[in-house]
């Protein structure tokens, strides 16, 4: 079985495809498992886990590859999955690198797709040189001081978050309403963090990195800034890429699937955020029920004397 998409859903379908004795290999276009949330999120506590009370991104995404891990799952990383070719009784599907791979049956678990982040338009050629899109690891800026461009929730998060440790965080987003949930603005406010509204970054400065940043209040002169980091926090645009040339039935950018995950296409299932059907919930907890329904069919469907029931992991040892 392969499955297209490394995040927590394709993770734990690595894991319940081992339970069901499948062979399986993983793709992904990042180079790194974990999805959006190693991408996006990996210092962030998540609360809608069932069975912990708060996981941090980064340690959720390592318990899902130790869990997968005692099944060898093979990992093609960095690689996007291009093209679907009927081969027989299965398909080979061709990777961005030239791989190909065969497969009985594909999982999609791709999420949102491929996202590309919003550009700060002021800061063209500043990427890793100062400016970032994510914050893949809090530490390395501790005693920096910070500016986050945006007004969503990964702006208010990221200032939540670099308060303790940066030497000092400005939150910067053009318009005086936010998109954050209410109650995470609150408690940057309450932080005592400048926000500077009806604003916008005009230019960043500096020799090698950024070392300090031009906000302009509407109405007003531009006014330096010091600035060792500028987190570009803008949001980001998503699309399935070549998955939607594979014949599935889409709607709203994502695949419809019903009740088993099964798309338009036979042996060919999906799982996850990337799923659609009627009173779809899109959370983390969803796409592990949804992973394990889709992998015991797609047990069933590789072998029609399997039972689609697999009985209960805990009575295996």
């Amino acid at each position: 079985m392969l499955i297209v998409g490394a995040g927590p859903t394709g993770l734990f379908a690595a894991y319940y495809a081992g339970f069901r004795d499948l062979s399986t290999a993983v793709v992904d276009s990042l180079p790194e498992p974990g999805g959006q949330v190693t991408a996006m999120y990996p210092e962030k506590m998540i609360f809608d886990v069932a069975g912990f009370p708060a996981i941090r991104g980064r340690d959720l995404v390592a318990a899902l590859v130790e869990q997968a891990a005692q099944w060898k799952p093979t990992y093609l990383l960095g690689r996007k999955a291009s093209t679907l070719s009927p081969n027989g009784d299965g398909f080979t599907v061709s990777l961005g690198d030239g791989t190909e791979v065969h497969a009985g049956a594909i999982l999609i678990t791709a999420g949102i797709g491929e996202f590309t982040p919003r550009p700060l338009p002021a800061g063209d050629g500043w990427l890793g040189r100062g400016m970032v899109h994510f914050v893949p690891e809090l530490d390395i800026y501790r005693d920096k001081h910070v500016v986050v461009v945006g007004g969503g929730d990964s702006a208010f998060d990221w200032a939540l978050a670099l308060h303790p440790i940066a030497a000092s965080v400005k939150l910067v987003h053009r318009r005086a309403k936010f998109r954050a949930h209410p109650p995470t603005v609150r408690a940057v406010e309450e932080l005592g963090v400048p926000i500077i509204t009806d604003a916008e970054v005009t230019a960043l400065r500096g020799e090698p990195t950024v070392q300090e940043c031009d906000i302009r209040v509407k109405g007003s002169d531009p006014v330096t800034h010091q600035a060792d980091v500028v987190v570009a926090a803008l949001g980001f645009t998503a699309d399935l890429g070549p998955l939607e040339t594979w014949g599935f039935k889409l709607s709203h950018r994502a695949i419809e699937v019903d009740s088993t995950g099964k798309t338009a296409v036979d042996r060919v299932y999906a799982a996850g955020d990337v799923a659609q059907y009627p009173g779809k919930v899109k959370l983390i907890a969803t796409g592990f029920g949804e992973a394990a329904t889709a992998v015991n069919n797609i047990a069933v469907a590789l072998n029609p004397e399997a039972h689609l029931f697999p009985g209960h992991s805990s009575n295996d040892g």
